[in-house]
């Protein structure tokens, strides 16, 4: 009877080649025909980035064009949160796989681009290939005549919780080390601009008043010429000139005095002016006199004692005449 062994070698798993050394991993390796993404060594295993930068990139990698990719909806696809996506999204950036640039579409709205880069490329490549990409995508011919090797994903409108990419100089080559730039939040931009706050309504004469003396600086010299745009944002000062008692002929030769030989923008000279030699308001007006309760009365008519002509005086006496003959006579008796 033969020896029976305690230790016998186990069955070999099927499908699965036997490993040369006793530890580590062993591959299971299946050939896919469909739905797979390619993936290089440089990316799998890269030096500097964390993994779940990595993963990251892969899944990003293996969406079609056109999907969200922004921090709000990749945490709500995956277990981590904000912060540790928005820092994979900053490794990616700086190690040249990711750009997120701000594009306008052809109706006028602002949105998030996000270039994924299968092959990292440095900042300056990507900022010259990507405008032209952007350019061929608004025509619509782009598409037919030039496939460019890189797939643009997604074209997601910024959110709130998006945080603004940095855009740093990152070498050409893999395996360069670089430092990761600190990002730079930015404000979230929304679909419809912000109108700026309208100014109080002013005065409607005194502004018909500026703007009449605003068009009619090129009679007394044509560079004074304005346009409607520039005559509607100069008027408010003008109406602060009339609003603190100057007058338009007083205005107007301010205005137009010792301008320069050499003119290139008349509207920024006549702002200058405006602002800098704006005078101050006038001081108020002086009080009249108190009133008393006695009424001023003139002095009483009198006689001339000399020729009988009636004049007012406080006093009885002789008439302003009659006494500069007196003094005259009295005069020339005294040099005879």
């Amino acid at each position: 009877m033969a020896e029976q062994k305690l230790s016998a070698a186990p069955r070999p798993i099927q499908g699965v080649r036997r490993a040369a050394t006793p530890s580590g991993v062993t591959h299971v390796r299946t050939c896919l025909s469909g739905q797979y993404v390619v993936v290089g060594n440089h990316l799998a295993q890269h030096r500097e980035l964390s993994l779940t930068a990595i993963g990251l990139a892969t899944h990003i990698f293996s969406v079609p064009e056109s999907t969200p990719v922004d921090i709000r909806s990749l945490a709500e696809r995956f277990p981590e949160g904000r912060d540790r996506i928005a820092f994979a999204l900053r490794e990616l950036e700086a190690h040249g796989y990711l750009r997120r640039v701000r594009e306008h579409t052809e109706d006028g709205r602002l949105v998030t681009r996000t270039y994924a880069h299968h092959t990292p490329v440095d900042a300056a490549s990507a900022a010259v290939a990507e405008p032209v990409r952007a350019v061929e995508r608004r025509s619509g011919a782009g598409r037919a005549r030039i496939r460019p090797a890189r797939e643009a994903v997604g074209g997601e409108t910024p959110q709130e919780g998006d945080q603004a990419v940095v855009e740093p100089a990152v070498p050409a080559g893999p395996t360069a080390r670089t430092r990761p730039e600190t990002p730079v939040p930015e404000a979230p931009v929304s679909a419809a601009p912000e109108m700026p706050p309208q100014e109080p309504a002013r005065s409607a004469p005194l502004h018909e008043k500026a703007v009449a003396l605003l068009a009619g600086l090129r009679r007394a010299d044509e560079r004074l010429t304005l346009s409607l745009r520039e005559v509607r944002r100069l008027a408010p000062a003008v109406v602060d000139w009339f609003e603190r008692g100057v007058g338009p002929v007083a205005l107007r030769h301010t205005l137009t005095a010792d301008l320069p030989v050499v003119m290139k923008h008349p509207a920024g000279v006549l702002a200058y002016r405006l602002r800098e030699l704006l005078p101050p308001p006038l001081p108020a007006a002086p009080e009249p006199p108190p009133v008393t309760g006695r009424a001023h009365r003139p002095p009483p008519f009198q006689e001339c004692d000399g020729c009988e002509r009636v004049f007012r005086a406080p006093e009885p006496g002789r008439c302003r005449d009659c006494r500069h003959d007196q003094v005259t006579g009295d005069g020339a008796a005294n040099a005879a």
